[in-house]
């Protein structure tokens, strides 16, 4: 399932609050002073169009670069925020995963100048009310830290049955270019939750998340696999034509 709407927001408008970075000049995009597609140099030299993608995940990246590969997207540079000057972020304190990813890929677009695409995923478990929603990174308290937060899930379902178990990965994903209208779309994936982790693959909840019309886990599928089905990749998919636009410079 996946959706999209648009969200009147100017990125120019919007201040660009920079700190000193740690970053190299020679890491540093090409940025148009005039707020244009911005450029990198590729090994050979020529000006490729950069998009920001706002994490610090070299596997969101990753997965980014395989849904622009499979849709026969050419020509753009993928940069993550260790790549870029550092900006001071805005916090995800949004009450949605929309609003969240539409926040970063704001404030990114706005104080790099880049076209960036951002995301805000989580779990939804229906005994749990939906949560740990936009709460799954930080589930246990501390940020990132997966091992823990699945350990603290299977914990609260405890002896929930098996038919009790439903869940749903969710992505909202935004892409915002500076001076234009952002667009957000959303990506779901439903599945159930298994009573122990499976799997080496994937991140976050991968290992305890059985898709639907599946017996692995997320963490089992190859990444093909996983490209195709997931919560992302759906959302990827539907800022293909909007990518394509920018990578053609229309």
């Amino acid at each position: 399932m996946h959706s999209h709407f648009r969200i009147r927001v100017n990125c120019r408008n919007r201040s660009s609050r920079r700190r000193r970075s740690s970053v190299s000049e020679a890491a540093t995009p090409l940025v148009s002073p005039f707020g244009g597609p911005a450029h990198q140099k590729d090994s050979r030299g020529a000006q490729r169009p950069a998009i920001l993608v706002a994490s610090r995940n070299a596997k969101k990246l990753n997965e980014l670069r395989r849904v622009l590969t499979e849709s026969g997207i050419e020509g753009l540079t993928v940069v993550g925020l260790d790549e870029v000057q550092a900006f001071d972020e805005t916090p995800e304190t949004g009450a949605t995963f929309e609003a969240n990813a539409l926040v970063k890929a704001v404030d990114g677009a706005a104080a790099t100048g880049l076209a960036c695409v951002a995301d805000d995923s989580g779990l939804e478990v229906d005994a749990l009310n939906g949560m740990p929603g936009v709460l799954s990174a930080r589930w246990s308290g501390v940020h990132g830290n997966d091992s823990a937060n699945t350990q603290l899930l299977l914990a609260q379902l405890g002896d929930v049955p098996d038919d009790r178990r439903g869940a749903k990965f969710v992505s909202a994903c935004a892409f915002a270019i500076p001076g234009s209208e952002p667009i957000v779309v959303r990506g779901e994936w439903p599945g159930t939750i298994a009573h122990e982790p499976r799997g080496d693959g994937g991140f976050g909840y991968d290992p305890i998340f059985v898709p639907e019309s599946e017996t692995r886990s997320a963490a089992e599928l190859s990444p093909s696999e996983k490209d195709a089905a997931s919560h992302r990749g759906r959302a990827l998919r539907s800022l293909v034509a909007a990518l394509s636009d920018y990578a053609a410079g229309r």
